[in-house]
This record gives structure tokens, C-alpha cells and sequence, in this order.
């Protein structure tokens, strides 16, 4: 057997691990299966994996072991409870975990595993059920990465982004950073949405409108390249002064439609704030450095590295 198809298990079958699972066996690796409901293992049996009665019994027959799970209860069950993985483990052998878990957690998880001689890194994913079935989906990796090297294969064989961004920890706060914007986002878009409708537009025809907007074109994370990242906001690409009355304006809308609009309200007072400090000259996202004052932090990253890495994610 090729040494790169070792033999990995797999534990958690749910709507984001079959997924994963499919794509590891189409990708070769003979897999060793556990799941609460045994029905879920069926699929992957009828391909050739392996059923383990216990999660224990998954990791005697593994060098890795994946986990995919509700949460950290169930991750801390499966993986140190009785005839749990660590019962099973052979020394130098490995545990990603591919849930969305604690940072506080991986990391107390991550010292259990090292004190036996094993390796647990955090692991977390993030595409969907839609992108654990493609294989389009982003991982995000914390711990030391030489076990990350050594596994690489078995991540990619899921994932057609994966990316080790730290120490242990620094996957989860990875996915908890993007999932909380996502949904503040979310939470943001439904409120000026509501404003447009009540204020006379077909819904579809406002999509169809503000998605080809300066905003709707970009992607959400975008928006921290030209000023943010690098601490810049001079020469202002649109002045806050500017930004503040259009945000007044839209305001001034839901006032006029009876539409709560907490967030625009919020983002209005942020705003406000910054032109109290004689910032309107500056580029509208100068709004953001109130935050990283709060916060105690201080974001400037050199703009050749991120130059390096925006054109490696093309």
C-alpha cells in the first residue's frame, strides 16, 4: 500500500462527516468507521471500510483518527471517555478534530494527548454540507506542524483548502472569527433588506440590484485588504464623512418605514464617534480603529506579505 493511503479512521458519520468520509475513500484511504447510529456506517462499509465498535477500537486499528462531532461534550466524550480514542491510541499516533470546538478546549485536550506520548490537533472545517460532499471546503489547522505535515495528505484528501494557521487553538478561533462574522452579516443584510422591501422594492429586484453594488461584488473578508490589514487610511478611498451621511440616510429611511434597525443605528453611533475624533478626512473604514483600541490591539501587516498572499490564493 502506498504509504501515503494509510489506513485512517473515521469517527462521527453526521451530515458534514459523511462527506468527508466519501471523499477519503474515493481518494483511496482504507477507512475504520464508528458512529452513534451504526446505520450511518452502512455506506461506507459496502465500499470496503471497516466497522469499530467503540471509538477505542477505532483508533487500535489507526495511526489517525478524524473526529466530526456536534460539539466539544461529544468531542471530549469520544475522545477521553471510557473506550475512548486515547484508551486506543499507540504512541506517535494522531487525532484532528474536525468540529467546530473551544479554543480552551483543543488546547486542554491537546496537553491530555501530549502528556501519553499522542497527538490531538484542532482541525475545524468550514464549506458546508454541500462542501464536505465536493470536497470544497477549508480547514483550518492548529498545533505543532510537523504532525501536520506527516497527515497532510489525509486533509487534503477532503478539503481543497487547507491551511495550517498556528498553534494549537488557532484552528478554532479561525472558525469561530469567520462563523460569528457570517452571521453577524446575516443578521445586518436582513435588517437593510427589510428597509429596501417595506420601502417599495421587489425583493428580487433589490438583490438584483445591490449584489452588483461596490459591497455585493466583493467578497466579505475582502473588505480588510486595502485599509484594515495594512493600517492605512489615508488617501481615503471614500471619505467617512461621506460613509456617515449615507448611513444617516438609511436610517432616516427605516425612521420613515417604522423599521428597527439596530445594527445601521450601531454602526451610525460608531461612525459618529469617529468623526468626534476629526477623523472625517479619512477613508470610511478608519470607523474600524475604534474597535482596536477597545480590543488593546494594533493591526499593520506588512502589504508585501499580503500582496504574497493574496496572489497565492488566486
Amino acid at each position: 500500500m502506498n504509504a501515503a493511503l494509510k489506513k485512517v479512521g473515521f469517527i462521527g458519520l453526521g451530515t458534514m462527516g459523511a462527506g468527508m468520509a466519501a471523499n477519503l475513500q474515493k481518494a483511496g484511504f482504507p477507512l475504520v468507521v464508528h458512529d452513534i447510529a451504526p446505520k450511518a456506517a452502512e455506506r461506507f462499509i459496502a465500499q470496503g471500510a471497516v466497522w469499530a465498535t467503540s471509538p477505542r477500537a477505532v483508533a487500535e486499528q489507526t495511526e489517525v483518527v478524524l473526529t466530526s462531532l456536534p460539539g466539544p461534550p461529544e468531542v471530549e466524550a469520544v475522545l477521553l471517555g471510557a473506550g475512548g480514542v486515547l484508551d486506543g491510541q499507540a504512541p506517535d499516533a494522531a487525532c484532528f478534530d474536525l468540529s467546530t470546538n473551544s479554543p480552551n478546549g483543543v488546547r486542554r485536550l491537546h496537553a491530555v494527548f501530549a502528556e501519553s506520548g499522542r497527538h490531538f490537533r484542532d482541525a475545524p472545517v468550514s464549506g458546508g454540507p454541500a462542501g464536505a460532499n465536493s470536497g470544497r471546503l477549508a480547514l483550518w489547522v492548529g498545533g505543532e506542524a510537523a504532525i501536520f505535515e506527516r497527515h497532510r495528505a489525509v486533509l487534503e484528501a477532503m478539503g481543497d483548502r487547507v491551511r495550517y494557521v498556528g498553534p494549537i487553538g488557532a484552528g478554532s478561533i479561525a472558525k469561530l472569527v469567520h462563523n460569528c462574522a457570517g452571521y453577524i452579516a446575516t443578521v445586518a443584510l436582513a435588517e437593510v433588506f427589510t428597509v429596501g422591501v417595506k420601502a417599495g422594492l421587489e425583493p428580487l429586484a433589490l438583490f438584483e440590484a445591490v449584489r452588483q453594488g461596490a459591497f455585493g461584488r466583493r467578497r466579505l473578508f475582502d473588505n480588510l485588504i486595502d485599509q484594515f490589514l495594512p493600517g492605512i487610511y489615508e488617501p481615503p478611498a471614500f471619505a467617512l464623512k461621506l460613509a456617515h451621511k449615507d448611513v444617516g440616510l438609511a436610517t432616516a429611511l427605516g425612521r420613515e418605514f417604522g423599521v428597527p434597525m439596530r445594527f445601521a443605528n450601531l454602526t451610525l453611533e460608531e461612525m459618529t464617534e469617529a468623526l468626534g475624533r476629526g477623523w472625517g478626512g479619512r477613508d470610511s473604514r478608519s470607523v474600524m480603529l475604534l474597535q482596536q483600541e477597545r480590543a488593546g490591539v494594533s493591526i499593520a501587516v506588512d502589504r508585501e506579505r499580503l500582496r504574497q498572499v493574496l496572489a497565492a490564493d488566486k
